[in-house]
């Protein structure tokens, strides 16, 4: 019988252990494997055998008030490319090309590109799509997509903004509604080989998107074409360099238009609107163009500041009468101008003067000493808590991203000087929208709303998922102190500054302004005017501001007939009722006029039916027949209102 020796049984005890340890390794391994990457393989075999192809969700609508759609979905397609399934990558680069309009060694790069699922084109027309399909092309996928249109083109271009390639919001209410309105995709999954070919009898899972919710707005579609076409007309009458309006509920801060131009076309919101700039586009860097194109979709209204003028003095004389520093019926003495510091600063009726008048006196002539004299009297220290509580050191909270915020002194360096010239608008900035909300709290009993345009969520099956809230529990004033103010302020329309906005069986109460711009002396201003009605209970307030207009330049005289029409077709509009006094009734012309329905009629019968009526008419389009009007018919408007025939 053999016996190993010693040397033998060390090599096989040697063996046993190693095979042992391997064995003991290999378990360890398998383990390893299946317990700490057992998730990790299990994914990539999964990756390996399905490919999955996205379903874009459709982003949900914007409408105004009424349901008006002014954001809304197109269905196209998107084509793309498995390179596993392509048997002749020349022929199917050649096809898709020639449909597509595309050159063909870019297409062929694609096609060539060895990832499961490439991306040739998308946005494509339902005809093209269809073309594509009957070409049977083997490795050519042909998916529906969506594509974000814009029923109205311009219209609001700067408050709805618009979206990018990948269907993301990127300014206004697209951007900042961005997740309600996006949705969420879906996919189809397919099992495929190790090559990644559809497998004949394989699985294949569709997983559906779910689509975005609707954004209703506060804005009314009628009154911001309106609005638009009053702010276009006015710049190309005054050659002026931009404008914009705002119309507001001073109650509750929403906004039923808000108007910016020039504006450009959301469906085409990368094509700059300056011909000047158009003509040289190719010759700027990339910088430059995003330097143009955002400077384009600025909206004046939220992201840029100035220095209010006149209109400010509403904020003087409210801090003022708050605080005791002056009653309605004190005495002023204008000569011309102030001494304040060793400064001589004159009114703006400089060298004449207003002479001695009262405190309401001195509002409706906007003049300048009188608030000098206010804020001296308030002092530094409170004329600045005034300022904050208004809320000029903060965003005014409106839905729309990229607000700016005022540019106030530090209250420390506030002297004699700026305090005087603060008093009536000058040395700070603000935007128009943060007057607008410091105007209705002085008019609306001393709240301070917050304005804002959405106005609720909507599922895609049309029910409310959310209303949103703007409420705000900030004070600036008190009610007596608003309740004076209103009434100082509609003698201004009636008997001051601002009476080219009179309308009959309306009580308006307004502000005009005339603010210079820097640097002084250089003969550029910006023409405003602040309104409200009824001035008894407000429901309506609107700015207009006319930048650099040429010629006469005077708030009142610029501003003042485009707020008039604005309010003398808007407040009947949204149902403000006009109600004339004694000597309005002696006067038959200004009986209100309930528009007839010009729809389908010839522009020029439907004209000289509307100037018999004294109306001002405007005409949009080149078409023979009115297709549409505003306002609409059944509305109840002033004589000599503006009426715009839609051809």
């Amino acid at each position: 019988m053999y016996r190993p020796n010693l040397t033998e049984k060390k090599r096989l005890l040697f063996g046993f252990i190693m095979c042992e340890l391997v064995l003991t390794l290999l378990i360890g391994r398998i383990f390893y494997l299946q317990y700490f990457r057992g998730e990790e393989f299990q994914k990539l075999a999964y990756t390996q055998q399905t490919r999955d192809r996205l379903i874009k969700a459709r982003r949900g609508e914007i409408t105004d008030r009424n349901g008006v759609p002014l954001a809304k979905n197109e269905t196209v397609y998107s084509i793309s490319v498995i390179y596993a399934q392509i048997n002749d990558p020349e022929g199917v680069a050649k096809s898709l090309s020639e449909v597509l309009g595309l050159n063909y060694d870019d297409v062929l790069k694609k096609v060539k590109h060895r990832v499961a699922l490439e991306r040739i084109q998308t946005k494509v027309s339902a005809e093209k799509a269809e073309e594509i399909r009957n070409l049977r092309l083997e490795g050519v996928a042909v998916d529906e997509d969506v594509k974000r249109v814009y029923p109205e083109g311009s219209l609001a271009s700067k408050v709805i903004g618009f979206v990018g390639k990948d269907n993301q919001g990127i300014i206004g209410l697209e951007a900042r509604y961005d997740e309600d309105l996006k949705g969420s995709q879906g996919k189809i999954l397919t099992e495929t080989d190790a090559r990644g070919r559809e497998l004949n009898f394989g699985k294949k899972t569709r997983s559906a998107p779910e689509n975005g919710k609707t954004l209703v707005t506060t804005l009314d579609a009628n009154l911001q074409k309106y609005a638009e076409q009053l702010i276009e007309n006015a710049i190309e009458a005054k050659s002026a360099k931009r404008g914009a309006i705002i119309v507001m509920n001073p109650q509750n801060g929403e906004i039923y238009a808000m108007a910016s131009k020039p504006d450009f076309d959301l469906n085409d919101p990368f094509t700059i609107n300056d011909p000047a700039l158009a003509a040289d586009w190719d010759k700027f860097s990339q910088e430059e163009k995003n330097n143009y194109l955002n400077a384009m979709w600025r909206n004046f209204n939220i992201n840029d500041t100035y220095e209010p003028g006149s209109t400010f003095k509403i904020i003087t004389s409210s801090a003022g009468l708050e605080e005791g520093a002056v009653k309605p019926d004190d005495t002023f003495n204008c000569g011309g101008g102030r001494e304040v510091g060793g400064r001589y600063i004159k009114c703006w009726r400089s060298p004449r003067s207003h002479g001695t008048e009262t405190f309401v006196q001195g509002v409706q002539n906007s003049c300048n000493p009188v608030f000098m004299d206010v804020a001296a009297r308030l002092g530094a220290d409170k004329f600045y808590e005034y300022m904050l509580k208004f809320g000029f050191d903060k965003k005014t909270g409106i839905d729309l991203p990229g607000e700016a915020v005022g540019i106030m002194h530090k209250k420390e360096n506030i002297g004699s000087v700026e305090l005087a010239t603060m008093s009536f608008g000058q040395t700070f900035q603000i935007t128009p929208l943060q007057l607008l909300r410091a105007a209705s709290s002085v008019v609306n009993g001393g709240r301070l709303i917050t304005p804002h345009i959405g106005k609720e969520i909507k599922t895609s099956d049309g029910e409310v998922w959310e209303s949103l809230d703007f409420t705000s529990q900030d004070r600036s004033i008190s009610k007596e102190t608003s309740d004076t103010m209103r009434d100082i302020l509609e003698s201004v329309v009636y008997v001051g500054t601002g009476n080219k906005t009179y309308i009959p069986g309306y009580r308006i109460g307004g502000k005009t302004a005339t603010s210079e711009k820097l640097p002084r002396g250089n003969g550029k201003y910006i023409a405003s005017f602040m309104a409200f009605a009824p001035a008894d209970d407000p429901q309506v307030i609107a700015l207009v501001l006319i930048d650099e207009p040429q010629g006469v330049y005077y708030g009142g005289q610029v501003a003042g007939p485009v707020m008039k029409d604005l309010l003398s077709v808007g407040l009947p509009y949204l149902d403000v009722e006009p109600e004339y006094n004694e000597e309005e009734l002696a006067n038959k012309d200004i009986a209100p006029y309930v528009m007839e329905d010009f729809t389908g009629m010839k522009p020029g019968e439907a004209k000289t039916e509307l100037e018999k009526k004294g109306m001002k008419i405007l005409t949009e389009g080149e078409g023979d027949r009115v297709v549409s009007q505003f306002p609409p018919p059944g509305e109840k408007i002033n004589i000599n209102s503006r009426v715009i025939l839609y051809l």
